[in-house]
């Protein structure tokens, strides 16, 4: 299916390796103008040569802490009139609700909930004016599945899910979307990290650990990053205009509930 994007402009988070990068990557295949980002040089350069062995698209790099001012600033300097905005960031660590205080719950409102509003800010009002936009945030299924151990990222994704919801009706009949994509058990580092936690407090083997956690899967295996770059690049879509302030989950079928 040609997705009608080609030529398009994308901006897309955290994209040096995992979802990010499968998004990132996905985008690149469709002949989207992509820039990715990150902290760290070597690795931005190192994705995107990955993009491109895989693609046969360069791409931009744009080496910004999108949790800061100063970082926002310079990335609406190298990328100023996207067309595309995938809100990508590194979800807070697992915890005991005892154990955060003020700090960690700044920390995780900045990085999940204030950073992308930001992004959003910055570039939605131009996505109006040239009258095609697609926003997608990368949030967590922990927005309908709350589980106390994620209470850091669930507060601040479902924040952003609220403030999106709200600014969806506003801009659908400019041709703008915002859509959130809710990952679960997608085989990245993130899922590694996981591994690692349930090996340290369970003392089993990280094999064990990860038939353990996709027993917990309806589909009884992980998703692959491709499966979710994929599913971005589609919602970023011309054909999928008519779609917008959804909660689009990738779980293997896992969520019990209706809706």
């Amino acid at each position: 299916m040609d997705l009608k994007i080609k030529n398009r402009v994308a901006f897309v988070c955290a994209s040096t390796s995992g979802i990010g990068l499968a998004c990132a990557s996905a985008l690149a295949r469709e002949g989207v103008r992509v820039f990715i980002n990150g902290r760290d040089e070597d690795r931005l350069a190192l994705a995107r040569q990955s993009i491109r062995q895989a693609t046969g698209h360069d791409v931009s790099t744009v080496c910004a802490d999108l949790n800061t001012a100063d970082g926002r600033a310079h990335i609406f300097d190298a990328c100023p009139a996207p067309d595309i905005l995938v809100n990508n960031n590194a979800g807070p660590t697992p915890g005991k609700f005892e154990d955060w205080h003020e700090a960690e719950w700044l920390a995780a409102l900045n990085a999940n909930l204030l950073a992308p509003i930001f992004l959003i800010q910055g570039y939605v009002r131009g996505m109006q004016a040239r009258r095609f936009g697609r926003i997608v945030n990368v949030t967590s299924a922990m927005v309908k599945s709350p589980r106390l151990h994620q209470g850091l990222s669930t507060t601040a994704r479902t924040g952003l899910t609220a403030f999106c919801k709200a600014l969806s009706m506003e801009v659908a009949r400019d041709n703008v979307t915002i859509n959130n994509l809710l990952p679960e058990r997608i085989d990245t580092g993130r899922l590694k990290q996981m591994v690692a936690r349930m090996v340290s407090l369970e003392s089993i083997t990280p094999e064990e650990a990860r038939l353990k956690i996709a027993d917990t899967i309806a589909a009884k295996r992980f998703g692959t990053p491709e499966e979710f770059g994929d599913t971005c690049a589609f919602i970023c879509s011309a054909q999928a205009g008519y779609i917008s302030g959804q909660n689009i989950q990738l779980d293997g079928g896992s969520y019990p509930g209706l809706i």
